[in-house]
Formats: structure tokens, C-alpha cells, sequence
């Protein structure tokens, strides 16, 4: 399996393609894309591809991911140890949202613990409404850049499914009761 590294150059390999279509299809009018658009969609990528990638599961060792975050790496380690490394956090779908979940719970502690301290103090807000042309680039963006680290694992998007079924089949094989080998004449 590709080292962290490996991961990060293979996501930046695929950015660079990507980007350099988009400028054709674009100067040929066959796409259009905001400046923002454009923009949220680049920090979507690069935050799944250096902040928030899968390995984060292996976050009580030493992950690129982690390292990434500076001082503040320590706070993954509990993620790491919620789940194993290639388990859930490497599927498809519920793979990256665990870990936007887990950055969202850190910020409504960080959040909380803020306003308990300092009651008086104004946090800033997310405006409304929250336009479709706004969210489809950061949703895109970090979405591509987890699974591209999948992709590069070898892992295909029915991972959690076949990992569910197989456990399932262990499971009802475990209850039946024993055929008997011997037969009655």
C-alpha cells in the first residue's frame, strides 16, 4: 500500500490533470466555473488530501495527516483509536464523513467551552442560505480527494459492503446447529 506521501503525491498528480481540463473545457465554453467555486473546491481537496485523509485511523502513530496538523495533531489520536485502519474509516461514503463528524464535534467542544469562558463573546456565524453552488464544489472536492486515496489502497467502493456481508455469513454460521454426519438406513 502506497505511503502517506505516496497518497498526497497521487492526489496532487490528479488535481493538476484535473485542473488543467477544467482550464480547457473552460476556455472552450464548455464549462463554466466560478472563482469561488474554483476556490472551494481547492480547499476541499486539499484539506481531504493533507488534513482529513483515511490514514487518520492510524492516528496514535505517525501519519502524514496528522504531523500536517501541527501542534494540534493530538486530537486525532482518539479518532485513531475508534477505529481500526481500514475498517469504516475506509469506506466509500461513512468513511469521510466520520472524520467530518469527528471535526465537527471538536468544534462544538471548542465552540462550548468558549462560550462557557467567555460569555459575552460573538463567534462568527455560517450565513444563510448556504447556496448548491457553494457546497457541490466542497463536497466534490473532498469527496475526490478521499477517494483517490482509496482508489490508490485498493479498496473499491463496496468495501463496507462486502466487509458486512462477510461478517454476516460468520455470524448465521456460527448459529446452526451441526448436521449430523452419520445417516440412518
Amino acid at each position: 500500500m502506497p505511503s502517506g506521501r505516496v497518497h498526497n503525491l497521487i492526489n496532487i498528480a490528479a488535481y493538476s490533470v484535473l485542473a488543467a481540463a477544467t482550464l480547457i473545457l473552460s476556455r472552450q465554453d464548455l464549462l463554466t466555473i466560478t472563482p469561488v467555486q474554483a476556490l472551494n473546491f481547492t480547499l476541499a481537496y486539499a484539506a481531504g488530501t493533507f488534513l482529513l485523509s483515511p490514514d487518520l485511523d492510524l492516528a496514535d502513530g505517525r501519519v502524514d495527516s496528522k504531523r500536517h496538523w501541527g501542534l494540534l495533531g493530538f486530537v486525532w489520536v482518539p479518532y485513531g483509536k475508534l477505529f481500526r485502519h481500514r475498517g469504516l474509516s475506509h469506506s466509500w461514503v461513512l468513511g469521510p464523513l466520520t472524520r467530518l463528524a469527528y471535526l465537527a464535534l471538536l468544534i462544538t467542544l471548542v465552540v462550548g467551552v468558549l462560550r462557557y469562558v467567555v460569555p459575552g463573546m460573538t463567534l462568527p456565524t455560517i450565513p444563510q442560505p448556504i447556496s448548491l453552488k457553494f457546497i457541490v464544489p466542497l463536497v466534490l472536492g473532498y469527496f475526490l480527494s478521499q477517494w483517490l486515496h482509496l482508489i490508490a489502497d485498493g479498496i473499491r467502493p463496496d468495501h463496507g459492503l462486502r466487509q458486512g456481508a462477510r461478517k454476516l455469513k460468520l455470524q448465521r454460521s456460527r448459529h446452526r446447529p451441526a448436521r449430523s454426519r452419520s445417516r440412518r438406513a
